[in-house]
């Protein structure tokens, strides 16, 4: 009997060692960045890191100041590029982010991403209130509706994203969710690969994190909430060299504020393309999404610059 459990044990070490070595081998899961926040509160990725997004197509690489991509060779005539996981952006090569397809079109420009899943637009500014050190002419800070109700913990409390609390004019800072278990996942590719497979379901914990799009009467309730978001803004943070880049399919309520609140915008379009712009499978823009919208940003980032007589 001691001997069938010794054997017994070995055998499935082996076939984790195996499995282990597929996994890794196929790139079957996608490499995942390990964050940390900074003495700001904001979370960024820990520097120079790299890896395979899933199926080992492309790599993904974090620079020296723990964002997504390549920072640009010079800080002149620079350009900051503010989002969510939309700029982060693993899913694509590094050609297909925003940066580098703008830098195509607008070459006396240089362009820096500071991109992040989960980023709501309250900690969009604050992370542009720290790259307004490097003094951009411009900073371009794109954002579809759940952003702004992301940000509010009125509307709904996320401890893991960084929001604000209109009753006490206070900003809440995000906390790393389950630091400990991510590293675990992140580093035994196997386990990482079953659980991606078949995911635990911690219906409470997934529910404390899930904000579905509101409709029209939902939006209607919440203006003033959105509204007192940006008041609050206009007087905390410099709104005259930003300009909202917003998704497609916007509401137009939140346009309307923006320009209310000094802030330019642009609008995207995806209505008169005859081809989609996301995955099959997923929302995010693909690299045919991305060069269209670098085109119409492009458009309306030319139009203000020479405004301002860049």
């Amino acid at each position: 009997m001691k001997k069938f459990i010794k054997n017994s044990i070995l055998f499935i070490l082996l076939l984790l060692i195996v499995g282990e070595f597929v996994v890794r081998f196929t790139h079957a899961v996608s490499d995942i960045p390990r964050r940390t926040i900074d003495n700001t509160g904001i979370q960024k990725y820990i520097i120079n890191q790299t890896g395979y997004w899933k199926g080992g197509d492309h790599k993904w690489k974090i620079n020296d100041l723990g964002w997504p991509g390549d920072l640009p060779t010079s800080f002149d005539n620079l350009i900051t590029i503010i989002g969510d996981s939309y700029i982060e952006n693993f899913m694509n090569p590094n050609e297909c982010h925003q940066g580098p397809l703008l830098k195509k079109r607008m070459s006396d420009y240089n362009f820096m991403e500071a991109g992040r899943s989960g980023v709501s637009f309250i900690e969009a500014m604050e992370i542009s209130k720290h790259l307004d050190t490097l003094q951009p002419v411009q900073t371009l800070i794109y954002v579809n509706d759940n952003d702004f109700y992301e940000s509010i913990t009125e509307i709904k409390k996320m401890r893991d994203i960084t929001q604000i609390n209109l009753e006490k004019n206070q900003i809440i800072y995000g906390e790393m969710k389950s630091p400990g278990l991510k590293k675990v996942l992140y580093n035994w590719k196997l386990l990482y690969y079953f659980y991606n497979r078949y995911p635990i379901n911690f219906s409470n914990k997934n529910k404390e994190n899930e904000i579905k799009k509101p409709d029209f009467d939902k939006v209607l309730k919440l203006k003033d909430k959105i509204s007192e978001l940006f008041k609050f803004i206009k007087i905390n943070y410099n709104t005259s060299n930003k300009t909202l880049v917003f998704h497609p399919r916007t509401n137009k309520y939140f346009i309307k504020l923006a320009e209310e609140h000094g802030f330019k915008t642009i609008v995207l379009d995806s209505s008169k393309d005859n081809k989609s712009w996301t995955f099959d499978y997923d929302s995010h823009w693909t690299c045919y999404g991305h060069e269209q919208v670098a085109n119409q940003v492009t458009i309306g980032l030319i139009e203000y610059l020479k405004g301002k007589g860049h």
